[in-house]
């Protein structure tokens, strides 16, 4: 476009030069809570001012035109919040019932049987280490030459 390599405003008197429009800022509008001679009360919209703003609104009774232009914020902002929240409290809920609940009271009689059940699993653990090493001895006293050799490499291993 060789009309906008022009320099701005066109000069005047230029017998068939083009009009040129000025630039606009079509879609942006300043509202008066975001212009810059309010910039300082105007406070930033942080996750804490999102959560009051939602939590202020959830009343029934909650006015709700006065709250947004407190906020400086738009009804479609305002659902918009009102989603993210909802759906951060569903996945943190989701996310708790993954842990585990913690036990209730346990009885007396369940202590007592899992207390016997650990019990037999000692008394079978330690049947199980004491037949491995008669079994260890056993092989070792057959074939002292494989236990010798097998014993070297063992320590090279190491």
């Amino acid at each position: 476009h060789a009309e906008r390599s022009e320099a701005w405003p066109p000069p005047a008197g230029r017998p068939g030069a083009p009009r040129l429009r000025p630039p606009t800022l079509k879609g942006l509008t300043m509202s008066k809570t975001n212009s810059p001679s309010n910039a300082k009360r105007a406070l930033r919209l942080t996750a804490q001012r999102k959560l009051e703003l939602y939590l202020a609104t959830r009343p029934a009774e909650a006015p709700l035109g006065e709250l947004l232009r407190q906020y400086g914020v738009h009804l479609d902002d305002l659902r918009q919040i009102e989603q993210t929240v909802e759906r951060a409290a569903l996945a943190a809920l989701k996310v708790q019932g993954r842990h585990g609940r913690l036990p209730g009271e346990v009885s007396p009689a369940r202590v007592l049987q899992l207390e016997q059940e650990l019990g037999e699993k000692t008394a079978a653990l330690a049947e199980l280490s004491v037949a491995y090493t008669l079994l260890e001895k056993k092989e070792r006293a057959a074939s002292p030459a494989s236990s010798q050799a097998n014993g070297s490499r063992r320590r090279r291993a190491k």
